[in-house]
C-alpha cells in the first residue's frame, strides 16, 4: 500500500478538530501546540506581544496555535530540541545542521501563521455572508508548502533538487537579539540572533541564491554587521518579489517513501525567472530593514546607478564589519 499524503485545500478543513499535518481527527480541543516554538518565545519574552495578521486584527505569539495530534506534536518536538541546542550554540552549529531539518523548522512557523490567517479569514467570511475569495496561485503555493512539512512525519526525498534556498552567515548582533520577518505572499523568511543570520526562500527551488551568488559566496564564513546582513536580506526578500515563476513539483508515493522533483522553472516564453530589478523599488525595501539606522530612501537611492551600500565599497570589495562605524542595531 503506497503511502498517502494529507491535502486540507481539497476540502478547505482548517477547524480544530483535525491534525494540520497529518489530518488525523483529533480527540479533543486540548490538542494543540502553539506555532512558535516555546523555547524561543521564553528565550526573547515574546509570548504576549502583538502579532497582527493580514485581516488588521491581533494576536499575541503565544494564542497563534495549530490543532496538532500527539504524534505530530512529538515530531515537532524532537525538531525544536534540535534547533534550540544548535541555535544556542550559534553559527558553527547551525551551519552544521541538515538544510531540510532547518526549512521543516521554519516552514513549520511560516505555515502555522498561514494557518491562522486563514482560520481568521474564514470567520471574517462566515460574519460577513460573503463567499471566501482566496487565490489560486496562493492555494497552490501553500498547497506545496504543507506537502514539503510532511516530511517531517512521512519518509520523504527530495529528487533533482532541494526546493528551497537557505543562506546562513555569521553576524556580529548585540546581545539578546531577535529580529524575524517573513512575507507569506513570497514565502521568504528571515531570523537574526546569536552570532548568526538565516534567510529561507521556502519555494524557490533554489533560483535566489544562484541570483545572489555573487553576493552569497562573498559573505559565506565572514562576520558581518547586522547593518550588512538586513541589506542582503532586503535583497532576497526583494528578489522574491521579483520571481516570476510558480514551482510545480512531481510527487510519487511509494510503499515506503514520498519522492517530490522539482520542474524546471524555464517556460515557453523563454523570459528570465526574474523580473527587472528597479532601483527605487529595491530602494524601499531596503529604507524598511534599515530602519534602526535611519537611513532615508533619498540617501540610498541619491546615485541611482549606484544605490547606498555597505555590504560593499565602492571596488566592490566587502566591507569588514569593524569598518561600518555604526551601531550594532
Amino acid at each position: 500500500m503506497h503511502i498517502a499524503t494529507y491535502d486540507p485545500f481539497e476540502d478547505f478543513r482548517f477547524d480544530n478538530t483535525t491534525c494540520f499535518l497529518s489530518g488525523q481527527p483529533l480527540q479533543s480541543a486540548g490538542e494543540q501546540i502553539q506555532v512558535f516554538p516555546d523555547w524561543l518565545m521564553r528565550k526573547f519574552g515574546i509570548e504576549d506581544k502583538p502579532f497582527k495578521l493580514l485581516d488588521e486584527s491581533f494576536r499575541t505569539y503565544k494564542q497563534l496555535r495549530l490543532p496538532c495530534s500527539s504524534a505530530v506534536a512529538e515530531c515537532i518536538s524532537v525538531l525544536d530540541a534540535r534547533i534550540e541546542k544548535a541555535f544556542e550554540v550559534g553559527y558553527e552549529a547551525v551551519i552544521g545542521l541538515d538544510q531540510v531539518t532547518l526549512f521543516q523548522w521554519v516552514a513549520r512557523m511560516v505555515y502555522g501563521i498561514v494557518f491562522n490567517e486563514i482560520q481568521a479569514g474564514v470567520r471574517q467570511q462566515e460574519l460577513s455572508g460573503e463567499a471566501m475569495n482566496f487565490s489560486q496561485v496562493l492555494v497552490h503555493k501553500f498547497k506545496n508548502l504543507h506537502l514539503m512539512l510532511q516530511s517531517l512525519i512521512i519518509p520523504t526525498e527530495f529528487d533533482g533538487g532541494m526546493p528551497f534556498s537557505i543562506v546562513i552567515t555569521r553576524v556580529d548582533n548585540p546581545t539578546d537579539t531577535f529580529n524575524y520577518r517573513d512575507e507569506i505572499n513570497t514565502l521568504v523568511y528571515s531570523l537574526r540572533m546569536n552570532d548568526f543570520g538565516l534567510i529561507v526562500c521556502l519555494q524557490d527551488n533554489g533560483a535566489n541564491k544562484i541570483y545572489h551568488e555573487t553576493f552569497v559566496s562573498t559573505v559565506a564564513g565572514q562576520r558581518l554587521h547586522p547593518i550588512q546582513f538586513e541589506e542582503l536580506c532586503a535583497r532576497f526578500f526583494y528578489s522574491a518579489y521579483l520571481f516570476n515563476r510558480l514551482p510545480t513539483y512531481t510527487v510519487l508515493c511509494t510503499e515506503d517513501r514520498v519522492y517530490i522533483e522539482p520542474m524546471p522553472l524555464a517556460d515557453m516564453s523563454m523570459r528570465p525567472v526574474f523580473d527587472h530589478w528597479q532601483v527605487k523599488t529595491y530602494g524601499q525595501v531596503l529604507e524598511n530593514f534599515w530602519k534602526p539606522w535611519g537611513f532615508t530612501l533619498f540617501e540610498i537611492i541619491k546615485d541611482p546607478e549606484n544605490p547606498m551600500s555597505f555590504l560593499f565599497d565602492s571596488n566592490g570589495k566587502l566591507n569588514s564589519a569593524e569598518e561600518i562605524g555604526l551601531p550594532n542595531g
